[in-house]
């Protein structure tokens, strides 16, 4: 949240300087600015975004417009920001997903990443794995081994098919030689 307040207000201290180099042009922004999140409402990405743009919108004092246009690992919204008017009106809550690891995972894609100017870093998440309490492990040692011993028997869950959370559990399943279940 921090990054977040520290954003909002570089930004808004960033906006005078930027009008009065360009006098003929009206001062940024002039109407509300949408803020597409790729992703589905109450997700960790869209907390972000919901929290940014609150602050960006007292710091502006022009209303800053949370879009969700969820679907496709990110590719329907990201594809909406690529063909909207490079105007500064439409702005994107890139990840890792959509920005970094679509174009490796999908042949053809609406955008490239070089379409976007990246403006600031939000935040950072780690992953985290968690189990049932009724899972007799405690430690990533323990599940390693209850795994190899079950293979195909363990579920995971992430937030979609090319996910950050279902790559890295992959990356994890490769690297260990454990066979764990995909559930998106």
């Amino acid at each position: 949240m921090w990054k977040a307040v520290a954003l909002a207000f570089a930004v808004s201290s960033a906006v005078p300087v930027a009008a009065a180099q360009q006098p003929d042009k009206e001062p940024y922004p002039s109407r509300p600015v949408r803020f597409v999140v790729p992703f589905t409402v109450g997700g960790s990405a869209d907390n972000y975004a919901r929290i940014l743009a609150h602050k960006i919108s007292d710091a502006w004092n022009r209303q800053v417009v949370v879009d969700n246009r969820a679907g496709s690992n990110g590719i329907i919204g990201t594809e909406i920001v690529a063909k909207s008017a490079p105007d500064g009106y439409t702005l994107l809550l890139g990840t890792g997903g959509n920005i970094a690891t679509n174009p490796a995972l999908y042949k053809r894609l609406p955008y490239r990443p070089g379409d976007f100017s990246p403006v600031t870093l939000i935040s950072t998440s780690p992953f985290v794995m968690l189990v049932p309490l009724s899972l007799p492990v405690t430690t990533v040692q323990e599940f390693l081994a209850l795994a190899r011993g079950k293979p195909g028997q363990l579920n995971y869950v992430s937030t979609g098919n090319g996910s950050p959370g279902h790559l890295t559990a992959e990356l994890l399943a490769v690297t260990t030689g454990i066979k764990i279940v995909h559930v998106p």
